[in-house]
């Protein structure tokens, strides 16, 4: 039986890692050995950051809920422990986004918000 040399497959390796690196500048978008490291790097870093990402909207949806519940007179927590108290579940991002275009019905829910904690 003829003996298989391992070339084919280490190229189509090294093609695939090739790949995932194009438009790296330098050495790693062209060398194996540079360019696997970066996307070794790159794939970690990309999972890490969409964990991020959901951390970072949260952050933005909850400034936002607070600058519009102080405008109708409320902090954050109060508004949210209102809100809560009122039996009313809509998620942060709905809420954010009634801050910023239907601030008419935002202040409804402020006003509930103040006549169950009161």
């Amino acid at each position: 039986m003829a003996r298989i040399k391992g070339g084919l497959n280490a190229k189509k390796k090294h093609n695939r890692v090739l790949k995932l690196a194009k438009g790296y500048r330098g050495a790693r978008s062209k060398q194996y050995r540079i360019a696997k490291q970066s996307v070794m790097r790159a794939l970690t870093s990309s999972y890490a950051g969409r964990k991020q990402r959901k951390r970072q909207f949260r952050r933005l949806w909850i400034a936002r809920i607070n600058a519009a519940a102080r405008m109708n007179g409320l902090s954050y927590s109060k508004f949210m422990y209102g809100l809560k108290l009122a039996e009313i579940d809509i998620n942060r991002k709905m809420l954010a986004e009634m801050a910023v275009n239907d601030a008419s019905g935002f202040s409804a829910l402020a006003d509930i918000a103040k006549s169950k904690i009161a």
